[in-house]
């Protein structure tokens, strides 16, 4: 055993101590800092640098938790919000209790924030003391703590060094998608806090789960709390990835929800630098082309806003972006040749993950490589080479633990920038079949391998 004066030289060394403390298993780290005083000290950043919150009505009202995150707030990087679709954040109409009809509620964020209760009721919260007295009596508590702006604000107001913003909104029902849930409330409630505080390390933005409508509420650029510098703070978005529950797109039913969705991408478009996006559930169209779809450019004129409803999407186009990703998308040929041309001065890496051509071939989609480089010398390169794991003792369930270690390895793969132009990747169809490869493949892979296999 060491002793007291090495283990003294060891830990007052900054870098074996926090090579150390890196190997402790997060779970162990809140039992490692009851040791003593300076051990919680030094292991505190890394026990909150990642912290998830899972949104309840006294996540940020109750005086304990501010106060405690008021001492941690400095430490965490990582936050998740996490707020699912339960059958307590559904909103039943607002009724008249002597009439029975539905009352009109149009939602405008109460953000002023003051410590003098005489002041404080004094004004009523929700426009008026009768419509603030019906919210009061029909509505949960969740409601009223999602609608509460300045517990959002001072809640961010402790985090500091913020960098990396995750929101997690699962579970909501299709039938639900045209009704405005508590969940929504609360998303307004997170943006507005976000562009009032000072978050200058904030770079990267993940919905890692939401539904459609969110699009609408986390958009500085319409309605509910927004200033004229609201899309100034997220400007400093470099990385955004969006993970969306996927929604029809045929000419028929409304398109509201992809309208919404291209004007929320054009908030980033002058900064972002990496972009990953998929669809949750069935096949949905590329964010990237929705100005080029028909079910998005004729509409009926009995749909709301008729003079608005004739003009054309404008198209998108990043002006700095260097990396992008789309999963589970329908796309044309024409689209994605249109997306590389546009972007042909900055992009240096696409990837096209489950990606079904709706017309034309992948030859056609990538012709724009050809006309940059001058050669079709790109195509030499264009096939990956991947390090595919192989179990040579067959157990049981082989097929689910195959799969597993393919998605550890997709989610451990470093993402480094290729300058060439050979690291343009062609995706879809033939790339899973490049991957897993076929039976003869494999048979004359075994055959050729110093490994015997009988």
């Amino acid at each position: 055993m060491a002793s007291g004066s090495t283990f003294l030289r060891f830990w007052l060394t900054e870098r074996p101590r926090d090579t150390f403390l890196s190997y402790i298993p997060k779970e162990e780290l809140p039992a490692f800092r009851l040791a003593c005083h300076d051990f919680g000290v030094r292991a505190a950043p890394l026990l909150f640098e990642d912290t998830t919150i899972t949104f309840r009505p006294s996540t940020f009202t109750k005086p304990a938790r501010m106060a405690a995150l008021g001492r941690i707030g400095h430490h965490i990087q990582t936050l998740t919000f996490s707020m699912p679709h339960t059958p307590e954040t559904f909103l039943p109409p607002l009724l008249d209790p002597v009439t029975g009809e539905e009352v009109t509620f149009i939602y405008e964020p109460y953000t002023q924030s003051t410590r003098n209760s005489a002041t404080r009721l004094s004004n009523p919260i929700y426009g008026s003391w009768e419509l603030t007295d019906l919210l009061v009596k029909q509505y949960s508590p969740l409601f009223h703590a999602a609608a509460n702006v300045p517990t959002f604000i001072r809640a961010f107001q402790a985090l500091p060094t913020l960098n990396h913003l995750k929101i997690s909104c699962p579970d909501q029902e299709a039938g639900q998608r045209y009704r405005r849930s508590i969940v929504d409330y609360a998303l307004i409630s997170l943006r507005i806090a976000i562009e009032r505080c000072k978050l200058p390390l904030l770079s990267s933005l993940s919905l890692v789960s939401i539904h459609p409508g969110a699009a609408l509420y986390l958009n500085p650029t319409m309605g509910f709390g927004t200033r004229p510098n609201s899309v100034k703070k997220w400007k400093q978005i470099k990385n955004l990835a969006v993970c969306m529950d996927s929604t029809p797109f045929s000419p028929y039913p409304p398109s509201d929800h992809l309208k919404i969705l291209h004007s929320y991408l054009h908030v980033f478009a002058s900064s972002l630098r990496n972009f990953v996006f998929r669809w949750h559930g069935s096949n949905g169209l590329s964010p990237l082309s929705l100005d080029k779809e028909i079910c998005l450019q004729h509409r009926s004129p009995g749909m709301a806003c008729p003079r608005r409803c004739h003009l054309a999407l404008r198209p998108l186009k990043f002006d700095k972006l260097r990396n992008m990703e789309v999963e589970n998308i329908v796309v044309d040929a024409s689209q994605v040749s249109s997306f590389i041309t546009a972007h042909r001065h900055t992009i240096r890496e696409f990837n096209f993950e489950n990606t079904h051509l709706r017309s034309g071939t992948w030859d056609q989609a990538l012709a724009p490589l050809t006309r940059i480089s001058g050669s079709e010398k790109w195509k030499e390169k264009a096939e990956e080479v991947m390090d595919v794991p192989l179990l040579f003792s067959p157990v049981d369930n082989e097929e689910n633990k195959a799969q597993d270690l393919v998605v550890d390895y997709f989610n451990c793969k470093p993402r480094a920038l290729r300058p060439s132009i050979g690291a343009w990747q062609r995706a879809g169809a033939r790339s899973r079949d490049l991957f897993w490869g076929t039976p003869e493949h494999m048979k004359r892979f075994l055959r050729t391998s110093i490994f015997s296999w009988r």
